[in-house]
């Protein structure tokens, strides 16, 4: 399978202007599975009230292009339901099947925690053969939450991941892989938010031994999940087997 990220300067707070630089930034790519960053509408913004979607505006862009270019699409988008505000990971796919993720661990260092509500349950979804565990930006520093139960082959973190703390996100990414015998891509933004803090390019793709496996081409970044690497690679390391049990309570 095939999945790209776009490197993506978010426009603050403007939903038509993104939406149309993401159309224009994958006019000519073609891959299975498409990803954009976390809240890639409007940039990671704390004024829910004012840039959340209450219509589904950033869903219903991602069914749009999903279907258009017959490909999966993956990203974060601020949303309003039932009075309270989401930081909401959409997996849509081109026959319309959808699911979604609410962040679970919410940035405190920005309050995030004051604004949003922090999502209750662990998502898996299914693709082409493929099982995709969601995660979102900060969720990168809670190993626990995201260890494999043998019940994922991936990880997709979408993020707003600001430069000055660029080391701790490709280290971690690379350690979700190797602990977890997993694919991680992790995709970030670029640019300059309306926060004036500045994203390095810094997406990658890493397979379950650490290895990057990504390749860059302007603003795409792209890998193959070949699963038959994978499930050889665990059957030779069957390191899972040794894995802790327990069970999460919060």
């Amino acid at each position: 399978m095939k999945v790209a990220g776009l490197n993506l300067d978010i426009i603050w707070k403007n939903k038509t202007k993104n939406f149309e630089a993401i159309e224009r930034g994958l006019q000519n790519q073609d891959a299975d599975l498409f990803l954009l960053p976390e809240m890639f509408s409007t940039g990671f913004c704390m004024e829910a009230s004012e840039v959340s979607d209450r219509h589904e505006e950033s869903f219903e862009f991602l069914k749009k292009i999903s279907k258009e270019k017959n490909a999966a699409f993956c990203g974060s988008a601020p949303v309003e339901q039932y009075g309270k505000y989401y930081n909401r990971m959409y997996f849509v796919q081109p026959d319309g099947e959808t699911a979604f993720y609410n962040k679970r661990h919410l940035f405190s260092f920005s309050g995030e925690d004051k604004v949003y509500t922090p999502g209750k349950n662990r998502i898996i979804v299914e693709y082409k053969g493929i099982r995709f565990l969601l995660q979102v930006c900060y969720d990168l520093r809670f190993p626990v939450f995201a260890r494999n139960n043998d019940d994922y082959d991936a990880i997709l973190y979408v993020a707003n991941w600001p430069e000055k703390r660029v080391g701790a996100w490709e280290h971690l990414l690379k350690a979700r892989a190797i602990e977890n015998l997993s694919f991680v891509f992790g995709l970030n933004r670029i640019g300059t938010d309306g926060n004036n803090l500045v994203y390095q390019e810094s997406s990658h793709c890493f397979f379950a031994d650490g290895k990057e496996i990504s390749h860059k081409n302007g603003n795409i970044v792209s890998a193959e999940l070949n699963m038959d690497e994978l499930i050889d690679f665990r059957e030779h390391f069957s390191f899972l087997n040794d894995r802790d049990q327990f069970s999460l309570q919060w």
